[in-house]
């Protein structure tokens, strides 16, 4: 398949024109825009196709309010009025389902009964799972509000009850109000961040 760059349309909105939302218009979103999301997320490349992303997407009324009692202070409203609040979290034993996503060698090998190499990649890797699905919520015309104000421990009780998983971030999708956002801060130039050796 031949490639070409994307259109400046298409760059403009899934990065240059791209916010992180904190307020929310009252349109909901469904169950088939997950399942897209999920669908594009899934196909960014993680070590050893290891995929140790796991999410919960909390919509309801009772999940929300469960979602409500870890918050931060200044986490609750953006997130009780988002239509969606996504909890990336990270598989703790995502290495079980490496004979099936690695099948070529014994990659379960590399991370059983290692656990600092067990965390690294599973944070890692949940965190860039988590970066694809921003682009994924962007690239089918919803907004993204990522957060990591909240105390993970309770969270992780209410949402990973088989203690297996533990959460990294929190997301709100849905359509953003653009009346709320503050103006974009700033980024470093490319010498401040860059090296060309």
């Amino acid at each position: 398949m031949s490639r070409s760059p994307l259109n400046e349309q298409v760059l403009d909105q899934l990065f240059r024109e791209a916010r992180s939302h904190n307020g929310w218009q009252d349109k909901p979103v469904s169950d088939e825009q997950l399942l897209q999301i999920y669908d594009l997320m899934k196909m960014g490349p993680t070590a050893a196709n290891s995929c140790p992303a796991r999410l919960v997407f909390v919509r309801s009324d009772e999940a929300k309010q469960k979602l409500k009692s870890c918050l931060d202070e200044g986490n609750i409203e953006k997130s009780m009025t988002a239509p969606v609040v996504a909890i990336i979290g990270m598989d703790m034993e995502f290495y079980e389902k490496l004979p099936k996503l690695f099948p070529h060698t014994d990659a379960r090998s590399w991370f059983a009964g290692k656990p600092e190499k067990i965390s690294k990649s599973a944070m890692r890797d949940s965190s860039l799972q988590g970066a694809y699905f921003m682009l994924a919520v962007r690239s089918i015309g919803l907004d993204a509000g990522p957060m990591s104000g909240f105390n993970p421990e309770k969270l992780d009780e209410i949402f990973f009850a088989d203690g297996k998983t533990k959460s990294n971030f929190i997301c709100a999708i849905g359509y953003g109000d653009e009346s709320k956002l503050y103006p974009r801060g700033p980024r470093l130039d490319f010498d401040e961040a860059c090296q060309i050796v």
